[in-house]
C-alpha cells in the first residue's frame, strides 16, 4: 500500500514524500534505513496520490525540454550504482536522489520515475519517457541489468561510460581555451589598428602630402570604409553568429555540422577518432551486457549524427547479418585504422568481442588526449605567428612613407 510520512534527515530538514510498503512498520524501518526519523506516517488517501499523480505527469512521455547536464548524469548515475549496491530498492533510492535536486522540472522527472515504478513499469521503460535525458543505449544498458539482475553492476558501468565522456569533452575544451582567447585578442588588436590607430596616421600623411605605397593606401581605404560602414560587418557578423547557434539546435543543422568536422584539416582527423571512440565504447558496453549484437549496432549508430559513420554502422550490420565479420566491414570502409580492425579481429577470435571493443576505446581515448595536447601546441604557435605577420604588416605600411620623408629630407 501506499504511504505518506513526514520525516526528519540527517541535515534537521523536514521532509514529506509517498513510499510504498506492506506495512507502516516496514515503511518506518526503511525509511529509518535511509536515515530518516520519521514524525507521522499514515496511508495515502486517492487525492493524496492523485497529486502527486499530477505533479510528475509533466514528464510523461517526454522530459518537456528538461535536461540534465553531463555532470547531473554523471552523479545521478553514480549515485544510482552506489545506492544500489548498498542494497537499497530502486525506489527508494530514486526517492532519496530526488530530496537533493533543487530544480524543479529535474524533480518532477524523478517524481514520475517513482510512479511509474510504483505503478509496475520497468525501469528501462520509465526511461525511455525521457529520451532527451536517457538516450536509447543508456536505457539499453538498464534493461539488459534488470534483465540479468545486475542493475547495480550496470549502473557502474554505465557512470563509468558518462564519466569519460565527460572527461574527454573537457579536455577538448579546455584545449580549445587558450586558442580561442589569442584569436579574440588578435581580433582586439586589429579592431584598435583599424578604427584608431590608422585613421590619425591618414590625417597626418594628408596634412604631408607624401605618396603613399600600395599597402598603406590600401590599410587607409580600409580602415576609412569600415569607419563609415562599420555596421555592414557588424550586421554581418550578427547573423553569421545567430545562423551558427540556430544550426546548432536544430537535427538536420547538427547533422551538417558533425559530417563538416571531419573533413576540417587538422581537426577533421581528431574529430574522426573522437566519433570512433565514443562508437566503440558503446557498442563494447552493450555488447558486454549481453545485449544482440545487432541492437547493439543499432544503439550505437544513434551516438553520431555524422552520416559516413551512421552508414559504416549500416554496413556493419549488413555484413553480421549475412554472417561476415564486424572486423572486415570496418577494414574495407577506410574510416578506421588497422591496429582498431586488429584488435576487433582478435575479440571475435577468442569470443570476447565486447572486452575487445571496450579495449579498443580505452586505447582511442588515451591517444585522442595525446593527440589534443599535439594539436593545441601546434595552433597556438600558429596563430601567434599569424597575429605577429599582421601587426608587422601593418607597422611597416604606415612607417615606410615616414622613412620615405626622412630620406628626403
Amino acid at each position: 500500500m501506499n504511504l505518506t510520512y513526514e520525516a526528519i534527515d540527517g541535515t534537521g530538514r523536514n521532509v514529506s514524500d509517498v513510499v510504498e510498503a506492506a506495512s507502516a512498520k516496514e515503511a518506518v524501518e526503511r525509511l529509518r534505513s535511509q536515515g530518516l526519523f520519521v514524525t507521522h506516517i499514515a496511508q495515502a488517501d486517492a487525492l493524496e496520490l492523485q497529486e502527486r499523480r499530477k505533479a510528475g505527469s509533466r514528464g510523461r512521455g517526454t522530459s518537456g525540454g528538461v535536461r540534465f547536464s553531463l555532470r547531473q548524469l554523471v552523479m545521478f548515475t553514480r549515485q544510482m550504482a552506489m545506492l544500489l549496491a548498498s542494497g537499497s530498492g530502486v525506489v527508494p533510492a530514486l526517492n532519496a536522489l530526488t530530496r537533493q535536486v533543487k530544480e524543479e522540472r529535474q524533480r518532477a522527472v524523478l517524481h514520475q520515475l517513482i510512479m511509474d515504478l510504483e505503478e509496475g513499469v520497468p525501469l528501462a521503460e520509465a526511461l525511455r519517457r525521457f529520451p532527451t535525458i536517457f538516450d536509447a543505449s543508456y536505457c539499453a544498458v538498464v534493461a539488459a541489468g534488470e534483465a540479468s539482475a545486475m542493475l547495480p553492476q550496470m549502473f557502474t558501468k554505465l557512470a563509468s561510460i558518462i564519466g569519460k565522456r565527460k572527461a574527454m569533452r573537457n579536455k577538448v575544451l579546455g584545449a580549445m581555451t587558450y586558442p580561442v582567447l589569442l584569436i579574440g585578442l588578435s581580433t582586439g588588436i586589429m579592431n584598435v589598428l583599424l578604427f584608431f590607430v590608422i585613421p590619425r596616421f591618414g590625417g597626418m600623411f594628408d596634412t604631408l602630402g607624401v605618396p603613399l605605397p600600395a599597402s598603406t593606401a590600401y590599410l587607409l581605404a580600409l580602415s576609412g570604409w569600415l569607419s563609415d560602414w562599420w555596421m555592414i560587418p557588424a550586421v554581418v557578423v550578427v547573423l553569421a553568429t545567430a545562423s551558427s547557434v540556430y544550426l546548432a539546435k536544430t537535427q538536420s543543422g547538427r547533422q551538417v555540422i558533425s559530417d563538416a568536422q571531419i573533413r576540417v584539416p587538422m581537426l577533421g582527423r581528431l574529430a574522426s577518432r573522437l566519433i570512433q571512440a565514443e562508437v566503440l565504447r558503446v557498442l563494447g558496453m552493450l555488447i558486454e551486457a549481453k545485449v544482440g549484437v545487432l541492437d547493439a549496432l543499432d544503439l550505437a549508430r544513434g551516438v553520431t549524427r555524422n552520416r559516413r559513420y551512421g552508414k559504416l554502422c549500416d554496413e556493419v550490420e549488413l555484413a553480421v547479418t549475412s554472417g561476415g565479420a564486424i572486423s572486415a566491414a570496418l577494414e574495407q570502409s577506410g574510416l578506421v585504422d588497422a591496429s582498431v580492425c586488429q584488435a576487433v579481429r582478435t575479440g571475435e577470435e577468442s569470443g570476447n568481442l565486447g572486452g575487445a571493443i571496450s579495449y579498443v576505446a580505452e586505447v582511442l581515448d588515451e591517444e585522442n588526449t595525446e593527440l589534443v595536447g599535439v594539436m593545441t601546441k601546434l595552433v597556438e604557435p600558429v596563430i601567434l605567428i599569424g597575429m605577429g605577420v599582421v601587426v608587422g604588416v601593418v607597422a611597416v605600411s604606415l612607417f615606410m612613407p615616414l622613412f620615405d620623408i626622412t630620406s628626403a629630407v
